[in-house]
């Protein structure tokens, strides 16, 4: 399948970090190894990038007590396996390029709920900093490297 003239899916992601300065990360539903990623999803048509931030929050871990703390500059792109391609977003997509948040969890751990309408995390944790790019499945590693030292360069 020629995957380049796929177009890229428009996103967004979210780092979550809770008073500790640790990061939530989720295991996904269809890929229940050892692999986590951050709460991240598609912008609807005419949705801000905030807007799709929240929801997507909002629908994967019902989380909605955040203060917003930096929106990334520029795009986080990654492509997809070739065995992904044709199956993931319907075959529509070869990747992603997507916008990035960093907030702050301001509410209580039971505000945490996977068991959302759609669920996407089957299990959900608070890790290191340091630990994001160990826990990631390796077509997102790139992208989360990025995201590692953004997360560096903030003074908490």
């Amino acid at each position: 399948m020629n995957n380049s003239l796929l177009p890229l899916r428009v996103g967004v992601g979210v780092i979550v970090l809770n008073k500790e300065n640790k990061v939530f990360v989720g295991k996904r539903k269809d890929n229940p190894i050892d692999k986590w990623q951050m709460p991240q999803g598609g912008v609807n048509n005419k949705e801000s990038f905030i807007n799709a931030m929240k929801r997507e929050l909002e629908e994967e871990t019902s989380i909605k007590s955040i203060e917003i703390v930096k929106e990334l500059k520029g795009w986080f792109e990654y492509e997809l396996p070739e065995n992904l391609l044709g199956i993931i977003w319907k075959g529509k997509f070869r990747g992603q390029k997507q916008k990035w948040f960093i907030v702050k969890f301001t509410g209580d751990e039971s505000e945490i709920n996977l068991k959302t309408k759609y669920p996407e995390f089957i299990e959900w944790k608070w890790i290191e900093i340091s630990e994001l790019t160990e826990k990631i499945v390796e077509f997102k590693k790139k992208v989360y490297e990025k995201l590692f030292l953004e997360l560096k360069k903030i003074n908490f």
